[in-house]
């Protein structure tokens, strides 16, 4: 092996030419899913205190920002639904005319070719604000399930291209597969929250879709933040009961995470650059503390270096458009 001075690593630096020339990862605007959340009513469009950029949609103001999304060739967009009225049992996540499914037909009419994924969760649903059914002061996996799964299908019957459980109850991706395929649904794919840790970077989000737990928090579901072989085994169970793409959230704390199930699985690997990792970049560039454009690259490189070939994540318009100027 040559050795300095015949070796010189830097003659590969030398020029931005040369540097694309052997760059060995790229954040692609095809990587991107673009998240929203849509509230049930008319005329709002209201931006989220502590997600500067991102905003509250009624169904009917979804066009022309969607019309947008596709200018900008985002490939696909995942919603969140914040209904008007919350019960129990999270009864407007699975019905079918509620938030997500008028949202989906809105955006399909307006751009067809653009991919809808949609969450499926009852937290932004409930009362409790807990992802299941709670009996006994406890979130119930199995009574969850039915409930999860016609929830997947509402969205599936008004149009959704992907369906992607993030409640993290045993046994989900298996219910709604199931179901689905029972509906004549077998060609719509499922993208899992597969490793989705119970993290403190989540708390702009639970702002944004009204979502935080009434009582107690999501630990006795969502995945300790320690663990790493338990996220593997947590993959490996949804892509044995029919996930089609896996996903670690959130992704910034957990690029361990993220490279050891890519190591694992020859599987199609999402990972969520999440709102709170949104909000600390946005909140210090707006100081000046931080170059947003060259630090928000750098994350979202790092993340696909990692191993992910899908990035969620809210800072994908402003990628594309930077992609696209230079």
């Amino acid at each position: 092996m040559a050795i300095f001075p015949q070796l010189r690593l830097r003659r590969l630096r030398r020029a931005e030419s040369l540097r694309a020339l052997v760059q060995e990862n790229r954040v692609d605007i095809g990587d991107l899913v673009y998240p929203m959340f849509v509230v049930e009513g008319r005329g709002i469009k209201q931006e989220i205190t502590s997600m500067p950029g991102i905003f509250h949609f009624s169904p009917e103001q979804l066009p022309p920002e969607v019309e947008e999304i596709a200018r900008l060739k985002i490939p696909a967009v995942l919603l969140f639904g914040i209904p008007e009225h919350k019960d129990e049992v999270g009864s407007a996540a699975y019905h079918p005319e509620g938030v997500i499914p008028q949202a989906i037909r809105a955006i399909k009419l307006a751009v067809p070719e653009l991919l809808v994924v949609t969450d499926v969760c009852l937290c932004e649903y409930t009362s409790h604000g807990h992802c299941g059914v709670v009996a006994n002061g406890y979130v119930d996996n199995d009574q969850t399930l039915p409930l999860l799964a016609r929830t997947a299908l509402s969205h599936v019957e008004a149009g959704a291209d992907i369906v992607a459980p993030s409640d993290m109850m045993d046994g989900r991706v298996k219910a709604i597969r199931e179901n689905l395929d029972e509906k004549g649904y077998q060609h719509i794919p499922i993208l899992s929250y597969a490793a989705k840790y119970a993290s403190a970077f989540y708390g702009p989000f639970r702002e944004a879709a009204e979502s935080a737990p009434q009582f107690g928090d999501r630990r006795s579901y969502q995945m300790d933040p320690p663990n790493v072989r338990e996220a593997l085994r947590e993959v490996e169970q949804d892509i044995n009961e029919g996930a089609d793409i896996i996903m670690v959230k959130p992704a910034l704390a957990y690029l361990d995470v993220i490279r050891q199930v890519r190591d694992t699985f020859n599987y199609p690997l999402a990972a969520y650059n999440v709102s709170g990792e949104y909000a600390m970049v946005k909140a210090a560039a707006q100081r000046g503390w931080l170059d947003e454009r060259q630090v928000v690259l750098e994350i979202l490189t790092a993340i696909k270096r990692a191993g992910a070939d899908i990035i969620l994540t809210y800072h994908a318009k402003e990628v594309s458009r930077w992609l696209q100027a230079t």
